[in-house]
């Protein structure tokens, strides 16, 4: 048997070994898949090397990835029949680690003074990351070129490494690590293999463990969707998205520019959030050529898009030299415009072809879309087009846009109407819709309490205003007399005694241009406060806060029998008739949704029943 050849590592390269073995890696587990990826590496060589035409060695054996575990002994076996190495290629590649780049990778941690300095991953260290768990690492390889021998590289990560010839070796390479006494655990069966299916479940070719296929759901991004079925897309979601049941929405897109991307994407059929099953986390994970870099990759999406599950691929990245963290922020800020972009423009052209399923998408998710206006301002316009309401032409439980909305305004409407309340029969009726019934213009009835924010923030759609029916300065028309209805001038009076009578109640008093049925409405002093956003500021005042001043107008309608008579009635009977002018005012409260504690209401309500019913000729 002939001499090993001794090497020493050079003092750089030592000092570099040092820092991968020490230093470089977070997390131990790592090393299998660096080793994993080298082997897959290894066997794409193979295979690009065998279709050019060049004659190898062992033509018959297809590439593939094996491991072997002996828990008694200690060791990891690491088996690929790829294009294997030289002894030229073991020297380059193990014995001088990332020989292009090492004075410059040592450079750079000298001058960020930190060992694990996130540089791009050019130096191909990965297989030294086995020395984290290994006490000494045995690699045999043998050259995929005919004419090659095999050989026997042995080190212990100190100092250097020894060379010797290897008879008989098939085709490929073979390392094996006896582990360290602290890294024993990486020899149990069911330890690896979770490891490899965390990392490597979607390398291309086989990888067994003890005999075990583990890979056998293929990485099905990669592959053209006209050759998919829909069981397929359906069984790799149930794979990664670890759910039972089949998606509700998927987008399958490849991108050559600005970045290089394949992406699998999915909608739950359910929003676990609104299950009580507390905050979503994206469940989107990052890949590179089918390795993950990092499972449910952060900022890859905006916070609103968590719901989302599934694959993105790119060849694209910078990573740091253990693949561990994206190095280049910028280039992820274009990955997260790109990806969100395209979503967005997937779900508008569902909602424009299959307007059904975005029904259903929009029931269950509209929550995270509205969430995206309010913090996402790169994106705020897309998504308003997104929207979808209820409005007071169309037909009970049919949602509209805000572009079919603007479609249908007539010529001298300015603005986008907007209407907070419970429910559609509460809008119906409230008294601010009245002016606009009257007037034929549509509404949007909005029934969750966020959307008066989202209003706010969203502000303008293509160029027009949107406006809170409370707060549009629209009057009647042509407000036609009713008969019995009081003069102009004794509706002013009536409104200057109210003021009087309610004082601090309320902060002004006047006749209204835009009731019809009602007797009165109140309308915030504040031009920027509708009582809907009073109702969730006093919602949310902390204990011991100041509390939400009310600064409230007060609209009486001059037609209505109710204050006709109750100008009358101040003339007969002013204590009662101020009693009545207080409960017109929580009347209007009540309409308004702003009435804190109706003890006070009712308790006025039954005094003046009580006296109504006592008067003689009741």
């Amino acid at each position: 048997m002939s001499s090993p050849e001794k090497h020493h590592f050079q003092a750089e390269i030592q000092q570099l070994l040092d820092i991968v073995i020490h230093s470089l890696y977070t997390d131990k587990e790592i090393f299998v898949r660096e080793l994993i990826s080298n082997a897959a590496d290894a066997c794409e060589k193979l295979r690009f090397t065998q279709a050019g035409g060049t004659q190898l060695h062992d033509p018959e054996t297809a590439p593939a990835i094996s491991l072997t575990t002996d828990e008694t002994g200690g060791t990891i076996t690491f088996s690929d029949t790829g294009v294997g190495m030289t002894h030229g290629e073991l020297v380059e590649n193990l014995g001088t680690i990332a020989h292009s780049g090492t004075k410059a990778f040592l450079k750079q941690i000298a001058e960020d003074k930190k060992p694990d300095a996130k540089l791009i991953g050019q130096f191909g260290v990965g297989f030294y990351s086995s020395f984290m768990a290994a006490n000494r690492v045995t690699v045999l390889s043998r050259s995929a070129a005919v004419d090659e021998m095999g050989w026997q590289w042995v080190s212990e990560g100190t100092g250097g490494y020894e060379l010797t010839p290897a008879a008989d070796l098939p085709r490929g390479t073979k390392i094996t690590l006896e582990l360290k006494d602290d890294a024993k655990e990486f020899s149990k069966e069911s330890t690896l293999e979770g490891i490899i299916k965390r990392y490597s479940s979607f390398v291309t070719f086989p990888i067994e463990l003890n005999g075990k296929r583990l890979n056998t759901v293929q990485a099905l991004w990669t592959r053209s969707k006209n050759e998919i079925k829909d069981e397929e897309y359906n069984e790799f979601y149930q794979f990664i998205g670890h759910d039972h049941e089949d998606p509700m929405l998927r987008l399958h897109f490849t991108a050559d520019a600005p970045l290089s991307i394949q992406a699998l994407l999915f909608v739950p059929s359910r929003n676990l959030e609104t299950m009580g099953m507390g905050r979503m986390d994206s469940e989107v994970n990052l890949y590179c050529k089918k390795v993950l870099i990092q499972a449910k990759a952060k900022n890859l999406f905006p916070d609103w898009l968590r719901f989302l599950k599934g694959v993105v691929d790119s060849e694209d990245l910078p990573l740091n030299i253990s693949r561990e963290t994206m190095q280049d922020t910028a280039l992820l800020q274009r990955l997260n415009k790109v990806l969100t972009n395209r979503f967005l423009k997937f779900l508008d052209e569902v909602a424009e072809k299959e307007p059904e399923k975005y029904e259903k998408f929009y029931i269950e998710y509209q929550k995270f879309l509205k969430e995206g206006i309010v913090t996402d301002f790169l994106h705020k316009e897309a998504l308003a087009k997104l929207l979808r309401y209820e409005s007071s032409t169309q037909e009970v439980g049919k949602r509209t846009s805000l572009a079919d909305y603007v479609k249908r305004m007539p010529e001298d409407q300015k603005e986008i109407y907007c209407l907070m309340a419970p429910n559609r029969a509460a809008a119906e009726n409230s008294p601010y819709f009245e002016v606009f019934r009257e007037r034929k213009y549509e509404v949007l009835f909005l029934y969750d309490p966020w959307d008066e924010f989202v209003m706010e923030h969203l502000h303008t759609f293509e160029g027009k205003s949107l406006k809170s029916a409370e707060k549009a300065e629209l009057n009647l028309a042509d407000p036609a007399k009713k008969e019995g209805a009081l003069s102009d001038d004794a509706a002013k009076s009536l409104a200057q005694w109210i003021k009087e009578s309610l004082g601090e109640q309320v902060s002004e008093v006047r006749v209204s241009q835009r009731l019809v049925d009602s007797p009165a409405a109140i309308v915030d002093a504040d031009k920027f406060m509708t009582s809907t956003m009073r109702r969730m500021m006093r919602a949310m005042k902390r204990d011991g806060a100041e509390p939400v001043p009310d600064r409230q107008d007060l609209e009486i309608n001059p037609s209505h029998a109710m204050i006709v008579r109750l100008d009358q009635m101040r003339q007969k009977d002013a204590d009662l008739a101020r009693s009545v002018a207080e409960q017109i005012l929580d009347n209007a409260r009540v309409a308004a949704g702003v009435l804190d504690d109706p003890r006070v209401m009712l308790k006025r309500l039954n005094q003046i029943l009580e006296k109504v019913l006592t008067q003689p000729g009741s």
